[in-house]
């Protein structure tokens, strides 16, 4: 039976590691992921799992550990943050392209510079097209419920997984959640019993190999097309968890959108903050609604579409700075996802919590006011927007990037 538990969530994740008991652990430390890790080598001390630890001395030799054991055939595992992300960068390519079905953990940071050590999203979105699936959790529940979920989704189709959660917000914060039976566990996440591996004699093969002109294109394809077919089995796996576990799962989830105007799409814990102010304006008789994207690789684009439909206007509010002048990544896969469609809501970008600025009940309240002129008005005005930052052109009556483009 499920048993009641409280706990931060990066021992959430540890947790969800020692169910599965994976056959190798490859990591290195990096705030504020570190204690990942940790939990797990004292599960290893403890006798818990059966897991071969590698203590590395980088995230790119982690990396490669994982690699190898993946290659092999083993489970492999490992949890990052920021800098050892982009430590990491020309093995996530490889991994990805190498079809390894890894499960890493990241605990979202912001990245250097100036330097910082809070939470924003740049450092799994700069990775966002290395070919890894991602997945982001809003409660320490859902990264628990998320990285049981990873492992047969990557497996099924053979490419690597991130499982993101906010650094800090619910990494180091304590919430109650529930935990699953290990028994539970280990039968969901089942046996791991891949078709070709290095280690199987009967069928050698090359893991990594140079990829020539006249076949690099093809591999590349291949990694597109798998992403597609991962759709259906993330929706898959979320039923199966939900049998389990009375959780239900999707490619994101809506609130109050039913008959909502104006809404808010966003990812991760800042998801919490704005459902309190939904709930708010909500009570003033407002009509609001939010969407929480999970899944953000594969990018969900027709149901995300159809969802952001149900309003007139809608904001898309990105944790991370893509420097395109056009916003951030949410922003532009939202947005074209809604090109061609007829009765598309006017789609308007937030920048907010970089390095870990504080998003408000005050500043959600600032933006469905936006949502609301815009809903009245016909006019989005500027679509490129900030929120929460100190910026005296803002003071001065409103920053229209335009003024400022040559």
């Amino acid at each position: 039976m499920a048993r009641k538990d409280r706990m931060s969530g990066n021992e959430a994740v540890a947790t969800a590691m020692r169910q599965i008991n994976p056959d190798v652990m490859g990591a290195f430390p990096i705030t504020p992921s570190t204690e990942i890790p940790q939990y797990f080598s004292q599960y290893m001390a403890d006798g818990l799992v059966d897991t071969e630890f590698v203590a590395v001395e980088s995230e790119h030799s982690a990396m490669s550990v994982c690699m190898g054991a993946s290659a092999a055939g083993a489970r492999a595992v490992t949890a990052t943050s920021s800098a050892g992300l982009a430590y990491m960068w020309e093995l996530l390519y490889v991994a990805a392209s190498s079809r390894l079905p890894i499960t890493m953990a990241v605990v979202n940071r912001a990245l250097t510079g100036p330097i910082n050590i809070n939470n924003d999203h740049s450092d799994s979105m700069g990775a966002r097209d290395s070919g890894w699936i991602q997945i982001y959790a809003e409660t320490n529940q859902e990264v628990y419920d998320n990285f049981i979920q990873a492992m047969p989704i990557s497996e099924a189709i053979r490419l690597p997984i991130m499982v993101c959660q906010d650094g800090f917000v619910t990494s180091h914060g304590v919430s109650n959640i529930e935990i699953l039976d290990d028994d539970v566990v280990k039968d969901f996440v089942g046996e791991y019993n891949p078709e070709n591996y290095l280690l199987k004699h009967e069928n050698p093969l090359a893991v990594g190999p140079y990829g020539t002109s006249p076949y690099y294109m093809e591999v590349k394809r291949a990694q597109a097309q798998s992403m597609k077919d991962s759709m259906p089995i993330i929706l898959e796996v979320a039923e199966r968890f939900e049998k389990i576990s009375g959780r239900k799962y999707g490619f994101f989830e809506e609130y109050m959108m039913d008959d909502a105007e104006v809404a808010v799409v966003v990812i991760g814990s800042s998801a919490g903050t704005g459902k309190e102010a939904v709930d708010r304006l909500r009570a003033e008789g407002k009509k609001v609604g939010l969407i929480k994207l999970r899944v953000f690789r594969p990018f969900p684009r027709i149901p995300l579409a159809e969802a952001m439909c149900k309003v007139k206007a809608v904001a898309i509010m990105d944790k991370a700075e893509s420097f395109s002048n056009s916003g951030g990544p949410l922003f532009n896969e939202a947005r074209s996802s809604l090109y061609d469609l007829p009765d598309r809501p006017y789609a308007i970008n937030y920048i907010y919590g970089l390095g870990g600025r504080d998003i408000t009940v005050d500043d959600y309240y600032e933006i469905f006011n936006d949502l609301f002129i815009i809903h009245e008005t016909d006019d989005p005005g500027d679509v490129y927007r900030y929120v929460g930052v100190r910026d005296s052109r803002y003071e001065e009556g409103g920053f229209d990037h335009r003024k400022y483009e040559d």
